[in-house]
Parts: structure tokens; C-alpha cells; sequence
């Protein structure tokens, strides 16, 4: 009887998501990812060196408010999947469609484009759930003149910390433009990354003592799942380094000279966490290498002891099948103590050949 081949679930889900992207029009806003569809939600806040104010709203009338302000403004729209929403809001906001697609697709690479009057960025939002879980988050990020649009799939993010330098009277980003949200927010993501790749060693560490103590197949199993998360989180990081280097590159004037000296500090992080995640990759690879490693030297182990084994007893087991044959002419079979002297010749055997052993260090 044929086994089914069990499939994942999410993974079918996701693959059947994609598909239904096949032979649409360019642009056409179609959310890729497993979240369970939910009407999406707005926080705004605005704000500059004298005040702060935050909203929860829908309205896309009131959100434009904010964009025509001269105050700074961060629009954070939560629930990428409530695709008719995304795109009358993107529409108003004068994005491209091509953009709008890019940023409810969660199978979309990081990337930056730039565009005559905004600065499109796609990233990936990595973090470590209560569960001590790794969660991929796909987020999306719009510079406009006086404002930062940005859209996240859901309600938990990496971001806490910049909400209360805005909140703080007196902080530095209360006296800077959108072009330094943008970057504080990128550089939030981009400090979180250093929490992930700590999850990850730490993981790599309690595998190697594993690998050491006690290889099970188990074991084996962890080391894999642990391969391919690290592959994952480097298809999603590495790609940045090349994307902050473009930020500190270009000539648009939505990004200026002050904010691209602090871009270059978010351009070494990026560079010390693609370095690190190098050294991580090759690690779980030889993860496996030492597992192996490790099985076979514990086979050997025990080859060795049966070896032995079989050492001491097969000059016994010679003597005792010479002496277990059935020929009436043996003459040892008619000695007086015969079966004493076969005794004392075997225990002589085993101890001679069990202190050989232990002198060569074999036991």
C-alpha cells in the first residue's frame, strides 16, 4: 500500500496564494502571505520639536490631513490583507501600483525604489515571540516629503522604542525631518537583528553540547531545522546591506546629508550582522559533520569492545570445540586431571590477554 506524502499545511496554503497571483495585470494588489484576513487599522502620529498628537483612524481623509501637514508624520497602517483598503489608501496617497503590490506581498524580496516624490522599502521584521519562537513579520516603508507610510502585517513590531523617543520632549527625532523616522525605524529593524542571531547561537550552542553529550537522531533532526532557519533569516538580511548602501547613495532630496551619517552607522551594523550570520551558516553546516562525526566514533567505540571481546573468547572457543569432539583416541580425554589442566590453561588465556589488552590502552 502506497504511504501518502504528508504536506504542510501553511505551506500549501502559501503555495496556493501564489498561484492565484498567475496571469494578473502588473500592479494588481494581492496579498501573499498566511495571515487570516482582518480589516486593517491606522495609527498616526504627528508631531514636531513642540508637540505630539496620535489617532486611531480609518478614514483615509482624515490620514491625508496629516500628509498635507508640515509637521512630521507617521501613518502606520496594520493588516496588509485587507487588500481593497491598501489600495484606495495607496491611490490617495498618489503611490504606485506596482508599489502597493510589492507591499501586501510578503514573498517580495527587501528592495528599495525610488520614485519622483517618495522612497519605497520592503524589509523583513524579525523577532523572538514569548514562545521564544522566531517570527517573520513582512513590512513595507514609504518616505514622502513630510511623511513615513508604513505597512506591517501585524499588530506586534519592533518599534516601541521609537514611539517613546517621539513621545519625549526634548529627544532628537522630535527635530528632524521624515527622512530621520525612516531611518530610526530601519534602524530599529535592523538592532533587532542582533536579538535574532543571539537566539540563533544560542541554539547552535545548546546543539553542540548535545552533538557531544548525547547524539540521538534527535539531535539530527534539531540540527536541520536549524540549517534551514539560518538559511531563511540570510535570504531575508543579507539583501539590506546593499539596500542602506543605495539610501546613503542617493541623490533624491527626501533623504538629507545629516540623515546619511547616520545611515552609514546603520550601514556597519548591517555589515557586522551579514558578517556574523556568515560565521553562523558555516557553523550549523558543520553542526551536522560533527554529529556524524561523533556517531561514528561512538560505533567505533563499540566495535571495539565486541572486537575485544571476541578476541578473549575465540582462543576459548577453539580449545573448548578441540576438546568437544567426539574421537575415542584423544589422549588428554584419559588423563586424571585433565579437565582441570583445560580450566587452568582458558583462565590463564583470559587473564594474560585482558592485561595484554589494558597495557596497549585498547580497554
Amino acid at each position: 500500500m502506497q504511504k501518502k506524502k504528508m504536506t504542510n499545511p501553511l505551506h500549501r496554503r502559501k503555495k496556493s496564494r501564489a498561484k492565484d497571483k498567475i496571469g494578473k495585470a502588473p500592479g494588481t494588489v494581492t496579498y501573499l502571505g498566511d495571515r487570516e484576513k482582518t480589516q486593517s487599522t491606522v495609527h498616526t502620529i504627528e508631531y514636531d520639536d513642540e508637540s505630539v498628537a496620535e489617532d486611531f483612524t480609518n478614514d483615509i481623509d482624515a490620514i491625508l490631513v496629516h500628509n498635507d501637514s508640515k509637521s512630521t508624520s507617521w501613518i502606520d497602517v496594520v493588516g496588509i490583507n485587507d487588500e481593497a483598503y491598501i489600495e484606495n489608501l495607496g491611490k490617495r496617497f498618489g503611490l504606485n501600483s506596482l508599489l502597493l503590490e510589492d507591499a501586501v506581498n510578503t514573498l517580495q524580496r527587501p528592495k528599495i525604489d525610488e520614485y519622483d516624490n517618495h522612497i519605497f522599502g520592503v524589509f523583513k521584521m524579525l523577532y523572538i515571540n514569548d514562545a521564544e519562537e522566531l517570527v517573520s513579520e513582512h513590512m513595507a516603508m514609504v518616505l514622502l516629503e513630510n511623511t513615513v507610510l508604513v505597512f506591517q502585517e501585524l499588530k506586534e513590531d519592533v518599534f516601541e522604542g521609537v514611539r517613546t523617543r517621539i513621545r519625549t520632549k526634548h529627544g532628537r527625532i522630535r527635530t528632524r525631518g521624515a527622512d530621520y523616522l525612516f531611518f530610526a525605524l530601519l534602524d530599529a529593524i535592523i538592532d533587532n537583528y542582533f536579538t535574532v542571531l543571539e537566539h540563533i547561537n544560542h541554539k547552535i550552542e545548546v546543539l553542540e553540547e548535545q552533538v557531544y553529550e548525547n547524539p540521538k537522531p534527535e539531535v539530527a533532526q534539531k540540527i536541520q531545522e536549524l540549517k534551514k532557519e539560518v538559511l531563511k533569516v540570510r535570504r531575508w538580511i543579507f539583501p539590506v546591506k546593499e539596500l542602506v548602501s543605495r539610501l546613503i547613495d542617493t541623490e533624491s532630496p527626501l533623504i538629507k546629508k545629516d540623515t546619511k551619517l547616520f545611515l552609514r552607522d546603520v550601514l556597519d551594523h548591517s555589515v557586522e550582522i551579514n558578517e556574523t550570520l556568515q560565521i553562523y551558516r558555516e557553523m550549523s553546516m558543520s553542526l551536522m559533520e560533527m554529529y556524524m562525526s561523533n556517531m561514528s566514533n561512538k560505533m567505533n567505540e563499540v566495535m571495539k569492545v565486541l572486537t575485544i571481546m571476541a578476541s578473549i573468547f575465540i582462543p576459548l572457543t577453539f580449545i573448548a570445540g578441540i576438546y568437544g569432539m567426539n574421537f575415542d583416541h584423544m589422549p588428554e580425554l584419559h588423563w586424571e586431571h585433565g579437565y582441570l589442566y583445560v580450566w587452568g590453561i582458558m583462565i590463564f588465556l583470559l587473564l594474560f590477554m585482558l592485561i595484554y589488552f589494558r597495557k596497549k590502552g585498547w580497554l
